[in-house]
Order: C-alpha cells, then structure tokens, then sequence
C-alpha cells in the first residue's frame, strides 16, 4: 500500500466518523426539540425561559435581552435551575451546543424544549452586549 492510498484511505475514515457524528446530533436534535424562528420567539419572549449555553466571553459580547447564561461546559449541574413547568428556548450560535443540552433536559424530564433556529446570527430582536 503506498502512502497516497493509506492517505486516502485516512481521509475517508475521518469523512465516514466526522458524517457519523453530524448525524447522531441531528438526531439527536430531532428527539429532544423542535426548532422555531427568530420572530416566533420574539413574540412570546416574556413568557418562555430563554437560556443561552454559549461560554460566558460570547454571552457577553451579544445576548439576546432577557436570556440566562448556562454554559455548556456547566449544563449537567446547572440545568436543574431551569424551571419544567415553563417552556424552555436555547440559543447558541449553531446548533451543535443547544442539541446536546436539550438532550440532557429530555433526559431529565422537560417536555417543552425548543432551539432557535439559526442561532444568534439570525437573532433580529432586542440583544444586549456586557461589554
């Protein structure tokens, strides 16, 4: 086997696991929220639990107003500060954060779990900045 076929061969094994993992989000996403748009959220602001799970510098360089910080990196044991009885909306920048912490709250027993479609790129109500 020559090095440009275990090159190749490399290559595809990493395409086949990173295409794998990509997969396992979405489905992950799929069973545990339903994604709504940006308007939507806005109307109903006042009335759902907005948590953004980005880190705290990119929380306080743009969030939307009115939304709690729960990082991921803290999500399994701060996410019991989220209350069930209120619908929860979860906000980062792609949905790879968000997917894996409404799992973690499908787990736990919240019912009414929903992502921002689009992230805080297509975010166009009220936002704040910390810094």
């Amino acid at each position: 086997m020559s090095i440009f076929e275990l090159f190749l061969w490399i290559i595809v094994a990493v395409s086949i696991i990173y295409g794998c993992y990509w997969v396992s989000l979405w489905i992950m996403r799929k069973r545990s929220a339903k994604l709504v748009a940006s308007g939507e959220l806005n109307d109903i602001i006042r009335k759902v639990q907005v948590i953004d799970v980005r880190e705290v510098g990119e929380f306080d360089a743009k969030h939307i107003l009115g939304a709690r910080n729960i990082p991921m990196s803290q999500f399994k044991m701060r996410y019991s500060e989220i209350r069930k009885d209120i619908p929860v909306y979860l906000v980062d920048d792609n949905y790879y954060l968000s997917s894996r912490a409404a799992n973690i709250l499908r787990k736990n027993g919240y019912d009414q779990v929903f992502i921002l479609k689009g992230g805080m790129e297509k975010w166009f109500g009220k936002t704040k900045s910390s810094l």
